[in-house]
């Protein structure tokens, strides 16, 4: 069987396709205002640098409802612009860690995460990687209980890009509060999927990437740093104002960013984030899984079909793993791609550690991961192809 159509069931690499207001956002805002943003004071820049306040009053609302909600305005210019969630997790990182220091994460952390870390470790850092159990949750006292006097930084994957499993933020929030160690969150799987309430769950840097979730364009993300959360700056250059001064500026965003900023992808990611307040976090959430149910439902029977990580739609986003017996993974992604018109993600998803607690390692899985434009037809057909590989060999 050859298909003709194509079913994209990889949104937790990208979402696609984008909604059409997003290409709109970039096309128009770009083609009228695409100048360098408070670098000059003519009309132009201003409304580009419009934009971008705009977008960072917006996002620091996002983020924090419930300061909003007691009347409080989070401070805007804390919300930093950056190329991705991995772009920004090296900033956290490098910013919020010395020599000396101590840093807690985990075994569900992605490439993003682990290999900055480790950096920091081969500069003079110490790190803790907790396991979680065997569904991948991570208990929160077990964060308590490897926190140590010079732990500076506490780095937790909100949603694993594997197994799709949501890790309790609240409850780790605070441990960290109780302990007095910021906390990270890497929220790549779920800005624009999940709320997140950064005051409510004592989160100090939030750090999110606009192309999945929040339907932004490739190549946009950014870090929403906490009123009274401390991190030193760690790239420096143009920042378009007080030129003079020999030294990078310290305010904020200047103290996190520098040069010029992807403008048309920043009016995207906003119209991107106005898609999702429309459309409505609970109804997309609820579309998305309701299609990851019915795949589970379609592939635990099969035989050969093993599925990774927690099984039913509780604590989890709209991602799930497979393997077959006696198919590599990335075959049975190939098959999927030539065969049947279905594009996956196959390997190690760039997060090794958590494939080697669940067993798959080093060959990895097959990951599926639906979207608000994926339709019960498409699960359907996917679970029929999933049916014809394993009955080949099984």
């Amino acid at each position: 069987m050859v298909s003709d159509q194509i079913i994209y069931l990889d949104n937790a690499a990208t979402s696609f396709p984008k909604p059409d207001v997003v290409h709109d956002a970039v096309r128009n805002f770009y083609s009228k205002n695409g100048v360098n943003p408070g670098r000059t004071g003519c009309d132009l820049a201003l409304n580009a640098e419009q934009k971008i306040h705009e977008t960072r009053k917006q996002f620091s609302a996002f983020f924090n409802e419930s300061l909003l909600k007691a009347g409080i305005e989070k401070d805007p210019n804390r919300m930093i612009f950056t190329m991705n969630a991995t772009m920004s997790l090296n900033l956290v990182i490098n910013g919020a860690v010395n020599a000396g220091d101590h840093i807690v994460t985990t075994k569900l952390e992605h490439n993003s995460v682990i290999r900055p870390v480790n950096h920091r470790v081969l500069q003079g850092a110490e790190a803790t990687y907790v396991t979680p159990d065997s569904d991948g949750f991570i208990d929160p006292e077990d964060i308590r209980r490897v926190i140590k006097p010079n732990t500076r930084l506490v780095i937790i994957n909100h949603a694993s890009n594997v197994t799709g499993v949501v890790q309790d933020v609240k409850a780790i929030g605070q441990v960290c509060k109780d302990e007095g160690v910021p906390l990270a969150v890497d929220a790549a799987q779920t800005a624009g999927v999940l709320p997140i309430d950064m005051a409510d769950c004592n989160i100090s840097f939030l750090v999110f990437t606009g192309h999945k979730g929040l339907f932004g364009p490739t190549g946009t993300g950014g870090i929403c740093v906490a009123d009274d959360a401390g991190i030193k700056g760690t790239i420096y250059g143009g920042t378009g104002v007080r030129s003079a001064v020999p030294y990078h500026l310290e305010e904020f965003p200047y103290r996190l960013e520098a040069g010029t900023l992807n403008l048309a992808g920043i009016a995207g990611l906003c119209e991107g984030l106005c898609w999702v307040r429309e459309k409505g976090l609970s109804e997309i959430y609820t579309h998305e899984m309701t299609l990851i149910k019915r795949l589970q439902d379609g592939l635990k029977d099969i035989k050969g079909v093993h599925l990774h990580g927690p099984q039913g739609i509780q604590r989890r986003v709209a991602t799930m793993s497979m393997t077959i017996d006696n198919f590599d993974a990335e075959d049975v992604g190939t098959i999927l791609d030539v065969e049947y018109g279905i594009q996956t993600r196959t390997g190690l998803h760039c997060a090794p550690l958590i494939h080697e607690h669940h067993g798959t390692s080093p060959r990895g899985t097959v990951r599926f991961s639906a979207g608000p434009f994926n339709t019960e037809e498409h699960i359907d057909i996917a679970i029929r192809a999933v049916e014809d590989i394993a009955a080949d060999r099984n």
